[in-house]
């Protein structure tokens, strides 16, 4: 899972983000809203969490350019104040939840997952493609009933691709989306990755789920 994380105290940002990564969490940190709408023009997020009271661009002006750019990321507002109309200015301006400071980092990941889970369109902590069942929170991944031992970056690399079954991939956006934004990156990453993650998910025995688009990328495919 990759998130944006968007906080103008740099102490409180570098803890937040430390605490993010530690759920094995993929975490772009910047720190006010012009910077937050650069790294959204070149890479996908499946949460932003974002401070309101920020230089340059506040959260709200932030907020109501990255809707007005029809960019429908679930964002979680943070708030030091707490106060009624600060909530309904964030929810009316498109937030999809606020939490307000100080608060616990255990409700903001609770928080952050279920805002994955609805921007995936599962309800569920379950996320159901063809015979696998990957489970975001516990990340743990079954095949047929079958536990498959993934590491970190495998684990987040199938979870991208199963959210998009049967899109195609290509290897810049799959860079773009598992791995941080400052990230060196070397020719064949992707392709060693994949190799890997074919190897403990689709064994010879069984249907091929992920498939190369020669040319293009990779695509996790339950479609005939």
């Amino acid at each position: 899972m990759k998130i944006l994380l968007v906080e103008d105290e740099e102490m409180l940002n570098n803890i937040t983000a430390k605490y993010l990564h530690a759920e094995r969490m993929t975490v772009d940190s910047c720190f006010d809203g012009q910077q937050a709408l650069d790294y959204i023009s070149t890479s996908s997020y499946d949460v932003i969490v974002m401070d309101i009271m920020m230089p340059v661009l506040d959260g709200i002006q932030t907020l109501k350019q990255l809707r007005a750019d029809g960019n429908t990321t679930p964002v979680l507002l943070l708030t030091a104040k707490d106060s009624l109309q600060d909530k309904v200015s964030g929810l009316n301006t498109g937030a999809d939840d606020y939490l307000v400071k100080p608060f616990e980092f255990e409700e903001l990941i609770a928080r952050i997952y279920a805002l994955a889970r609805r921007g995936a369109n599962h309800a569920q902590n379950d996320l159901i493609v063809g015979p696998l069942v990957i489970n975001v929170p516990q990340r743990s991944v079954k095949r047929d009933g079958v536990a498959v031992n993934l590491t970190a970056k495998e684990f987040d690399l199938l979870y991208y691709l199963a959210s998009n079954e049967n899109i195609v991939l290509s290897r810049q956006q799959i860079l773009d989306h598992v791995w941080e934004y400052d990230y060196e990156s070397y020719s064949n990453l992707i392709d060693v990755y994949i190799k890997d993650l074919r190897k403990k998910i689709d064994t010879d025995d069984k249907v091929k789920l992920i498939q190369t688009v020669r040319g293009v990328g990779y695509v996790l495919k339950t479609e005939n």
